[in-house]
């Protein structure tokens, strides 16, 4: 009886134990970093703290002995990937799951014995990497040094752990993943130097340059200190090079500040075993000054165990904002990441004074709140700014604001902006889809007059004077942008990925025409957007580029131009990747094809041969397509949940291509909810079979004031993924599609479930 006693007690104690530990495990321990660090997706398991301007990211991008591969030898546009294995340095501001190699530089590297500044021999095989929000650690092999690094909202925090012996701190200059060279670093004390490195040039633009600004402090006084540079082979001069060094002149005895193209500074130390230095790095878009102003600002004294600390803490408040029941620790994982990856851009841009840089100007302006940057909008239109919208409302205002204050520069809203430079990347007018759809959802605290000015000006200036349209001119007269009309790049023909993305915008701008009072506006706008009719080729059952002179193209196959390749007319993409891409006249379309069952056939056709490409932006509402029609619903249930269980894992290459800066994890986050926003401009959602049981969004009162959002799932068995039944507010809900008013007045939307 005794012994009973105590195995129930053994058991009861165990059970509380478990049920503590679970209650006790927060949201960024289902954080993994490591997820979409391969496959293309272009993300990195660095230090950032949500939207942060400083991220600390480890780069093994760069050639050596010890694998094969190179930074320039294909089109890396990330400082990590997870595959490789040869660390030559932390990189200081980085971009996360972008397309064209930009930033990536002011690389920090900590090596021990002799001095040795050409990154080939100083790199190093790597070992023990963990990472989780806000931090991230490895072990050097070659050194035996253990790296830590996080980071504050505008600097860098980072430890390194040394043996016992000579070590050295080195700041390289000249490598990175930016094709733009130059910089300048100038020693200040023993233990800070300054200084700033140029970037940009990013997808081609050659204009679209800017430069850093930093300054780094070490907490321990070094016992040697200087500069390299790196020069050509010159005859007869070689008693002026290192010997130990070959091409890299050591300046030892030089105080003041050096530039060039390929230039860096290094620290020599005396370590004990186990002693640890830490470096911080304070960075700013506008001055030196302001660089060491934001670094005193955010870190009085040296305590990495404080950034740290309240790095994850402002993670933890930002994930915190869904709660998900059921479903397996690897759907947290897959689904807390996403959101982790989803709040990394846009980036705040502004100094801790309100200092930026003015778009496209060489001028500073201040600012009383956040003005952001990297505006991937060509990407993120289409879902992460309704993400933001929905749980972070504050943060999406101040990213109209910011896009309103571009227009308000130079004349024009933000395309794919970079630190204050436009780069002019894709195709479009993706300014107006966000802005009316933060606006028709309620959120209006800036100022919509300057928007709609901004919004009629790129969709009526003609060509010749119109930077976001320059095809224009025959859209207007014709319908369409013929073939030929305009290249926007090296890639060639664009015309009906251009066209296709001028009617959605102009879809938009007369919804907000409309809600403006614009009535006349809102007709010419909507007549606009039905133009993609012009393209349908009855032949083939898709969209077909055509000539000037009315004509389709000929020969045409629908499948050329599929895995991101180019197609005559179409950009990344095939016509199938791009025909469905009218989700604002999903009706209209079917239509054309024949009928609802003509298109519903179609459409699960590009499922059910391979059609469909998840990494692609233009398909990637697909799915949500059929539940326009009535009695189809369950093939988005089905067909979400297969795309869900098939491209995104919780392994590195747990996303399926390019994250495109928050795009594809955007896509996850809503799926995985049970709503998806299918037509940017339009401020609905479509709803489908969610993978939690239970969801609730902690919905922002400010702006929302009923409060949470509860979405819950009855299931009679876990094989239970489609829609019996629904009720919105306690009321049976007969539609698939239903408004943001709706879905946030209603605060509870319960689905009952079957096989």
């Amino acid at each position: 009886m005794i012994q009973r006693s105590r195995l129930f007690m053994f058991a009861v104690t165990l059970l509380m134990s478990i049920i503590t530990a679970i209650a006790q495990k927060q949201v960024t321990d289902y954080v993994d970093p490591f997820i979409g660090t391969t496959n293309f997706s272009v993300c990195h398991p660095g230090a950032v703290t949500p939207h942060g301007l400083m991220s600390v990211v480890p780069f093994n991008v760069m050639g050596s002995d010890l694998n094969q591969f190179d930074k320039d030898s294909r089109w890396w546009s990330a400082p990590y990937e997870h595959n490789n294995s040869y660390l030559t340095g932390f990189a200081h501001v980085t971009l996360s799951g972008v397309g064209c190699p930009e930033m990536g530089t002011l690389l920090l590297m900590p090596t021990t014995g002799d001095l040795d500044v050409d990154y080939h021999s100083y790199g190093t095989a790597y070992s023990e990497e963990a990472a989780s929000p806000g931090y991230y650690a490895v072990k050097l092999d070659k050194y035996d040094i253990l790296c830590e690094v996080s980071a504050t909202t505008r600097t860098s925090a980072e430890r390194y752990t040394f043996p016992k012996g000579r070590a050295n701190i080195l700041l390289n200059l000249g490598e990175g993943l930016t094709n733009e060279t130059g910089a300048m670093v100038k020693r200040v004390s023993e233990t800070e130097i300054e200084g700033h490195r140029l970037l940009g040039t990013f997808c081609y633009n050659s204009q679209a340059v800017f430069p850093i600004y930093f300054v780094m402090r070490v907490n321990k006084t070094p016992k040697g200190s200087g500069y390299w540079k790196k020069q050509p082979a010159m005859k007869g001069v070689e008693a002026q090079w290192d010997k130990d060094n070959g091409r890299y002149k050591l300046y030892t005895r030089y105080g003041r500040e050096l530039s060039g193209n390929d230039i860096g500074y290094f620290m020599e130390f005396d370590c004990e075993e186990g002693e640890q230095i830490e470096v911080q790095m304070g960075v700013s878009f506008t001055s030196i000054a302001n660089a060491r102003q934001n670094l005193d600002t955010e870190q009085h004294d040296f305590s990495f165990d404080t950034v740290r600390t309240k790095a994850r803490q402002m993670w933890e408040d930002c994930l915190n904002v869904i709660t998900v029941e059921g479903g397996s620790e690897a759907q947290r994982r897959i689904f807390y990441t996403a959101l982790y990856h989803t709040q990394i851009h846009p980036s705040i841009l502004q100094d801790v004074n309100g200092d930026y840089p003015i778009m496209e100007s060489y001028k500073t302006g201040n600012t009383k709140g956040n003005r952001y940057t990297i505006f991937s909008l060509w990407d993120t239109y289409r879902n992460l700014h309704q993400l933001e919208t929905l749980l972070y409302p504050e943060r999406q205002i101040d990213m109209v604001r910011s896009m309103i204050d571009m227009y308000k520069e130079w004349g024009w809203m933000p395309k794919w902006e970079l630190f204050g430079r436009e780069t002019w990347t894709m195709e479009g007018d993706p300014s107006i889809p966000v802005i009316t759809d933060t606006y028709l959802k309620g959120l209006r605290d800036f100022d919509i007059t300057t928007a709609y000015e901004a919004f009629a000006k790129s969709a009526t200036t003609p060509g010749k004077d119109n930077l976001m349209r320059p095809d224009i001119d025959p859209y207007l007269s014709k319908g369409y942008v013929p073939l030929g009309e305009y290249a926007q790049d090296e890639s060639g023909d664009n015309s009906v990925s251009h066209a296709l993305e001028y009617y959605i915008a102009d879809y938009a701008l007369s919804r907000l025409a409309s809600a403006l009072g614009k009535q006349e506006d809102a007709k010419r706008f909507y007549k606009q957007s039905l133009g993609y009719r012009n393209y349908y080729s009855k032949e083939f059952g898709t969209l077909r580029p055509r000539h000037a002179d009315g004509s389709f193209l000929t020969p045409f196959n629908p499948k050329d131009g599929a895995d991101f390749s180019n197609a005559p007319g179409f950009h990344e993409g095939s016509a199938w990747n791009y025909t469905f891409y009218v989700p604002h006249d999903v009706k209209g379309l079917a239509r054309l094809m024949g009928g609802n069952k003509a298109f519903v056939s179609t459409l699960q056709r590009v499922f059910d041969e391979g059609l469909y490409d998840p990494a692609n932006e233009p398909d990637i509402a697909y799915p949500y397509l059929f539940s326009y029609f009535p009695g189809e619903e369950w093939r988005t249930q089905k067909e979400v949940r297969r795309l869900i269980d098939k491209y995104y894992t919780d392994r590195p290459d747990g996303i399926p291509g390019n994250e495109d800066c928050g795009t594809m994890s955007s896509w996850l986050v809503f799926s995985m909810i049970g709503i998806y926003p299918d037509c940017p401009g339009d401020p609905s959602y479509t709803i489908t079979s969610p993978v939690f049981d239970r969801v609730t969004l902690h919905l922002d009162k400010h702006y929302y004031p009923n409060g949470d959002l509860v979405i819950t799932s009855l299931r009679p068995d876990s094989a239970a993924n489609t829609i019996q039944s629904m009720t919105l507010g306690g009321k049976k809900l007969s539609t698939y599609r239903i408004s943001h008013e709706q879905l946030i007045k209603g605060k509870e939307l319960t689905l009952q479930m079957r096989r």
